[in-house]
């Protein structure tokens, strides 16, 4: 035991070695061969991720509103809701993890943007893909799946681009994104089941 311990530590050191080094790596082929013709539209495309994660469930709930119906405003509260808890994970782990920005411990990096909060994991990448995959839950068609996720990895995508993300982030903000939209739509589910047993989906 004492000779697989310190063989196990090493395997493992060396693992983490090598990922870290395939992140930075390929965050240099994205960062420094970019087209820099393309920027504008990458800053924009970054910038759209909380207007349009915010104002998606907004315009929903209003359409709900007018129209008067509860299973359109159930819909936006739930992709509200799916936002919210991206947030709140993707800061929390932000804190607990405090990694510093690429540009910042690679200044090869050229970084177009600069960010005040720590890099693990990407916030604007977790709120687009809290609101794609909640969107896609909400109303499972093809002509809102499609965009939804287009939108939401070229979020992710414009996060390399930029310099301001390792791609281990964008991931891990996909992956927040995704399953907190996920846990939204469980809880609501096993809400409803509470107060209508007999009710089998969340939208009836």
């Amino acid at each position: 035991m004492s000779r697989i311990l310190p063989l196990f530590a090493f395997f493992f050191c060396f693992s983490i070695s090598n990922a870290q080094n395939s992140d930075i790596d390929l965050l240099k082929k994205i960062n420094l061969n970019r087209n820099t013709d393309i920027e504008s539209t990458m800053i924009g495309i970054t910038n759209s991720a909380m207007p349009v994660s915010i104002g998606a469930p907004v315009i929903i709930y209003a359409v709900g509103l007018i129209e008067k119906d509860s299973i359109t405003k159930k819909k936006a509260i739930f992709i509200g809701e799916s936002l919210a808890a991206s947030v709140f994970i993707s800061l929390a782990l932000k804190n607990i993890t405090k990694r510093d920005r690429p540009y910042e411990t690679y200044p090869e990096i050229d970084n177009v943007e600069e960010e005040s909060s720590y890099s693990f994991p990407s916030a604007h990448t977790s709120s687009a893909f809290a609101t794609a995959t909640s969107l896609s839950m909400a109303y499972p068609k093809w002509y809102v799946i499609a965009p939804s996720f287009l939108w939401a990895g070229a979020v992710g995508y414009s996060r390399l681009y930029l310099g301001v993300h390792y791609p281990t982030d964008v991931l891990a903000g996909a992956i927040v994104g995704s399953g907190s939209a996920f846990l939204c739509y469980k809880l609501n589910k096993w809400i409803n089941k509470k107060r209508a047993p007999h009710q089998k989906k969340l939208w009836e």
